[in-house]
């Protein structure tokens, strides 16, 4: 199977490739040295041939090349002779009759050729030679020709029959010191991933690298046609990978061939026992079928049973068998599992069921498959199960109530709640439906988690109002509320609810509503009255997750101690270590989409607050490979919005404004509150002043939160956009200005019987907002931005903290007072601003640095890419990159790029990916201003 075309990349051979030209050169006791490749068509062998040869002519050898031919009449020592009649300066060589005096004239001639050279004869196909040319091959290496040789050959290991001459020849040769055996064996699933985002010309997708490994085996012929595929927007196979397994199936002897059709039609590995049901063989026919599979490299066998070495031959097989052969073989298949005593293994049963074209019998394994995924806490394979149930359910039929039911709740599991929300509606229209406070219930639930909060809270007061709530329902219903209410900031009404469904679940509820009152409890405990105590709830609450272990459980409880502790209490380094710690084990069990994901959202967001920027990104990043939906999509988005609002990449900040926007119909404060904050911060920094007004403007009319540090945060960007847009030269709204005061004085209020550790962080933001109120009415009072600074510093948020440096410096700079302390907190602010990469905020020290005329350092003004750096930048691009690039910085979309540079839109966002990496860059935007400046 050579390779055609141009060749891929050499990947995963450097190690091999050293090794063998190390061999060639490490002669025996006669001057010669040997090295037999063997492998599996395609793997990879005459490639390597055509390396060393290249290399090892470098090293001074003298070279001959020659290809051993599949015919019975080929005359002896062909592709010797074919390689001596290759050297322009040698004759002919003519074959002598005796067999001797043939060996030793062709000994002369390989004498002759090398000279005072090592010479190095290479026979590609061996498998293939004939009797003369094993001959010599053992007269050479036995140092009976007299010829300083070392011999390089390839051998297709499927053609090493058991009765196969060559197999005798290798072990006689064997017994050489100077003779190796290499086996090339196909590449790893990372090998693969590199050989594919080699072709394709970037970063390719995971799912699509690992579907050319599986699909190919790691064989890299193969591969490299599946990438090529890949790249060139092929789905179907191409007619070269067709027409080459095609032709080796038909070489198979008859049973040999009826395995293997057989095997592609199984779920691998498959075990003898249910091999030899399914094809009716007698056993010794069956095992030498199986041998000549194994032999040809159809076929591979370890202890769990039989596979195909490459799943692309039943892809292949699949289309040559008619549909009633197909059928008869999974019907033989589902027969064969079906005989077996013990524990059924439903999976396949159902697959070869529905295969079969049996639907009513594929039915009870699918559901049997799904429920023990849900032991296992394998949701995406229960959804899909699930899924599959309903598919082969008619309307009709009376178990498909329960199957809707089920189906949902898998949606919920793996975070497709408007799925799940549409299976629910289903549901609800059938006569036999579940009574109305269950369905209210779920419905509250799946609204919760796909981001729509005010609908939910409406569906749980209708569960507990519905006549047919039973208490341990009416538990259920309580915690859940108690939950939602403090995602809409609303703790009092929270701790009403907890409480409530405490009561209930110590006599009627379940472990899970016990873990969600308790959370719920703690969480508002902790805000409003006594930290300590709330802790202790929530951590009990963890303990009774964690013996039992549930997803939900563990989420709900892990969930709330780490916002917790991030938030409100600012215990922020082990809140992080909490939220992570809990995304590892929800991880584990299912939940990647879900739970992980909004903990590595609450992880992220504490380390915003300690200043650690580049990490929150990355966990983001890390986070987004979930594909989370709903609310948990919600988090991650507010997530990154905030770095990229203070990282100055304003064009993505917007895509994920509009984004969140989407989402939010219906959100609740907990997510509404942030979004326009960060509408309002993101309008600042632009300079449009009646934006950031109207986002801040809105947020305090609608808001129903009694949550203290979201106000605060609110209040300060209100009153802050209210400065910036002062300071250029547009009056402040009076009516804005009285809103907010009022926010502020509900937030004085709020701290008077507040837990300490929570009235330390709101006081934090009142001292901001008295600050911005100074900026407003042109006081230039640096004393409260000092007490700004100073209690940002207590609590070891750095951003506020350098903000306040930042206000104090220039209001004692205007006044002309301590110029010296001034200077010192403006330069300590820069430095806290360049680390975090906070670049809006480093511009605008540097702005009033300049304006007063103080110098931050000596690469204050180099924070942008100059263009000796950014040229040396674009000397990492390869040319397509670079011609990527240009284009983006064209502003055109991928799709016009794909289309002016021929190439996909999928590649073109793979060369982008490589362009990001390389530039360190995070968007669009900044990979434009390199290229600008380097131009």
């Amino acid at each position: 199977m050579a390779s055609l075309g141009d060749e891929g990349p050499l990947v995963g051979r450097t190690g091999t490739l050293a090794d063998v030209q190390s061999y060639l050169r490490d002669v025996g006791p006669g001057g010669t040295a040997a090295v037999f490749v063997t492998g599996e068509s395609g793997v990879g062998k005459s490639r390597l041939l055509r390396e060393t040869t290249a290399a090892m002519r470098t090293h001074g050898f003298a070279v001959l090349f020659g290809t051993c031919l599949d015919i019975g009449d080929a005359s002896p020592l062909h592709p010797v002779l074919q390689a001596l009649r290759r050297r322009e300066d040698s004759g002919p060589a003519t074959p002598a009759d005796d067999a001797g005096a043939l060996l030793e004239r062709v000994s002369r001639d390989l004498r002759a050729i090398a000279g005072d050279q090592r010479l190095l004869l290479v026979l590609d196909d061996l498998q293939w030679a004939d009797r003369s040319t094993r001959q010599l091959l053992l007269y050479l290496l036995a140092g009976l020709g007299d010829v300083r040789v070392s011999v390089l050959a390839a051998i297709r290991a499927e053609a090493l029959h058991g009765t196969h001459p060559l197999r005798r020849v290798l072990a006689e040769l064997r017994r050489l010191r100077s003779v190796r055996v290499v086996d090339l064996a196909p590449l790893s699933q990372e090998q693969t991933h590199e050989l594919v985002g080699a072709i394709v010309g970037g970063t390719v997708a995971s799912e699509d690298a690992d579907r050319v490994y599986k699909r190919s085996g790691g064989n890299p012929f193969i591969a490299e046609e599946l990438a090529r595929d890949l790249r060139d927007g092929r789905i179907e196979l191409s007619d070269t990978l067709r027409e080459i397994f095609l032709s080796r199936v038909d070489e198979l002897p008859p049973n040999a061939h009826t395995v293997v059709h057989a095997i592609a039609a199984g779920v691998e590995p498959i075990h003898h026992s249910v091999l030899a049901r399914v094809v009716p063989l007698p056993e010794d026919q069956l095992i030498e079928a199986i041998r000549a599979a194994v032999t040809h490299r159809f076929v591979a066998s370890d202890g769990d049973g039989y596979k195909l070495r490459h799943r692309l031959v039943a892809e292949v097989l699949e289309q040559e068998v008619l549909p009633a052969e197909a059928a008869s073989l999974h019907r033989r298949y589902a027969e064969a599992l079906e005989a077996f005593e013990g524990e059924p293994d439903n999976a396949r049963l159902a697959h070869h069921w529905q295969r079969a074209g049996e639907p009513d019998r594929a039915l009870a394994p699918v559901v049997a498959a799904a429920h023990a995924a849900e032991r296992m806490y394998g949701f995406a394979e229960a959804h899909r199960y699930w899924t599959i149930a309903l598919h082969l359910s008619a309307e009709t039929d009376p178990r498909r109530t329960d199957l809707l039911g089920n189906a949902a709740e898998s949606a919920h599991h793996c975070g497709e709640n408007l799925l799940a929300l549409a299976r629910l509606e289903e549901l609800a229209g059938r006569p036999d439906a579940p009574g109305r406070s269950d369905l209210h219930l779920r419905r509250a639930r799946y609204l919760a988690a796909a981001g729509r909060s005010a609908t939910a809270e409406i569906e749980y007061q209708r569960a507990l109002e519905a006549p047919d709530c039973t208490p341990r329902r009416r538990a259920s219903a309580a915690a859940y509320l108690a939950e939602l209410l403090l995602h809409l900031g609303r703790y009092a009404d929270a701790n009403q609810h907890a409480r409530e469904a405490l009561e209930l679940a110590a006599v009627n509820g379940a472990t899970t509503d016990l873990v969600r009152a308790s959370a719920a409890l703690g969480f508002s405990a902790a805000f409003r009255e006594d930290p300590d105590a709330g802790l202790a709830v929530i951590r009990h609450a963890v303990e009774i997750a964690e013996r039992s272990g549930h997803p939900d459980d563990l989420g709900v409880a892990y969930l709330h101690l780490a916002e917790l502790l991030t938030g409100p209490l600012n215990s922020i380094e082990e809140g992080i270590l909490v939220a992570r710690r809990g995304a590892e084990r929800l991880a584990d069990r299912g939940a990647g989409r879900t739970y992980q994901t909004r903990l590595l959202a609450i992880a992220a967001k504490g380390l915003f607050r300690i200043g650690q920027w580049t990490e929150a990104y990355t966990v983001i990043e890390t986070a987004m490979s979930n594909r989370p939906s709903g609310a948990d999509a919600v988090e991650l988005l507010l997530g990154r919005l905030q770095l990229l609002v203070n990282f100055g990449e304003f064009a993505n900040a917007r895509r994920d404004l509009d984004g969140v926007a989407t989402l939010l119909a219906g959100g609740g404060a907990r997510h509404v509150l942030p979004m326009l904050t960060l509408r309002a911060g993101l309008a600042i920094w632009q300079g449009e002043h009646a934006d950031a007004r109207a986002a801040v403007q809105r947020a305090v009319t609608e808001t129903r939160s009694d949550d203290l540090v979201l106000l605060g945060v609110l209040a300060w960007h209100g009153l802050r956009a209210e400065a910036y847009a002062h300071a250029a030269g547009h009056p402040a709204d009076p009516g804005a200005m009285r809103r907010l005061r009022s926010v502020m004085d509900r937030l004085v209020k709020g701290t008077v019987d507040a837990p300490p550790a929570v009235r330390a962080v709101v006081d934090g933001y009142l001292d901001l907002c008295t600050a911005e109120i100074s900026r407003v009415e042109d006081r230039h009072d640096p004393e409260p931005w000092a007490r700004a600074a100073a209690i940002w510093d207590r609590r070891q948020q750095p951003y506020p903290a350098a903000y306040s440096r930042l206000r104090h410096a220039e209001a004692a700079l205007h006044r002309r007072v301590r110029r010296t302390a001034a200077i010192k907190g403006l330069r300590a602010a820069y430095e806290t601003a360049t680390a975090m990469g906070a670049r809006p905020l480093a511009d605008e020290i540097i702005a009033v640095a300049q304006r007063y005329r103080v110098t931050l350092g000596e690469d204050a003004q180099s924070l942008p890419a100059g263009p000796e750096r950014a040229a040396d930048e674009l000397s990492t691009l390869t040319g397509r990159e670079r011609e990527v690039l240009a284009a983006v910085a064209e502003g055109l979309t991928n799709r016009e790029i794909g289309e002016l540079l021929f190439i996909s839109e999928r590649t073109v966002g793979v060369h982008l990916g490589h362009i990001f990496d390389k530039l360190q860059v995070r968007s669009r935007v900044q990979a434009s201003r390199v290229y600008l400046t380097a131009a």
